[in-house]
């Protein structure tokens, strides 16, 4: 199936070439970062301006509107009680996510060596960085559902016979829970610090095997892909 679409602007490279065409559609500055974003699930406006800090809300109604008539962004109306307004990504622009995977992949070599002086991942960053280091050669005979609270957020992951799940809130019974932050979070996931100097130190609460975390991060962190 083939879709035509109106580059952003009409600002184009002009060029008989798939990927020059992608950038028509998807190089605009912030657009693959609230396209992360949405990966994660639907979110609200203000759910994305939190996730996207230093983008101004005029810049993201203009790209959300860039991408809802693309095709790549749809939004609705939650059911009471909520009846907020949400964002979400329609089939076409899930379809990007094997290629935002990768792209997180090339781009890990050009990561800070702290998280000083940079803004915190978002839950839809850490949803792709998660994505991205995950390696299910290393999880074929594991099955076990995690549930991550970082900070005021959830996440659920399910790793089955080598396969990855992940959504956000609760869904299902975890077999291990993590209570932490997200800087102690990014610091385990990046190698930076020990689960043993977490837990000892109180910076990661678990309900269920302690040694869950251990094969969690070893399934899907910076230290599993070098390792």
């Amino acid at each position: 199936m083939f879709y035509i679409l109106t580059p952003m602007k009409n600002r184009r490279y002009n060029q008989f070439c798939a990927l020059a065409c992608a950038l028509d559609v998807v190089g605009e500055r912030w657009t693959l970062l609230i396209i992360r974003e949405l990966l994660a699930g639907p979110r609200r406006f203000t759910d994305l301006v939190a996730g996207l800090p230093g983008i101004s809300t005029n810049l993201l109604s203009d790209r959300l509107k860039g991408l809802e008539q693309q095709g790549i962004v749809g939004r609705r109306v939650l059911p009471p009680p909520a009846g907020s307004t949400v964002y979400e990504l329609t089939p076409l622009g899930q379809s990007l996510q094997t290629a935002m995977i990768e792209l997180g992949k090339w781009g890990s070599q050009f990561l800070p060596d702290s998280l000083e002086g940079v803004a915190l991942p978002s839950m839809g960053a850490t949803t792709l960085a998660i994505q991205a280091f995950f390696h299910p050669e290393q999880a074929t005979a594991l099955n076990e559902t995690y549930e991550l609270h970082i900070d005021d957020e959830v996440l659920q992951v399910q790793v089955a016979d080598g396969a990855l799940q992940m959504c956000q809130g609760h869904t299902q019974h975890a077999d291990v829970i993590f209570h932490t932050t997200m800087p102690v979070f990014m610091g385990l996931f990046a190698g930076q610090l020990q689960p043993d100097a977490a837990v000892a130190d109180g910076l990661v609460q678990i309900e269920g095997d302690v040694e869950a975390l251990y094969r969690f991060l070893s399934l899907a962190s910076v230290t599993a892909a070098s390792g």
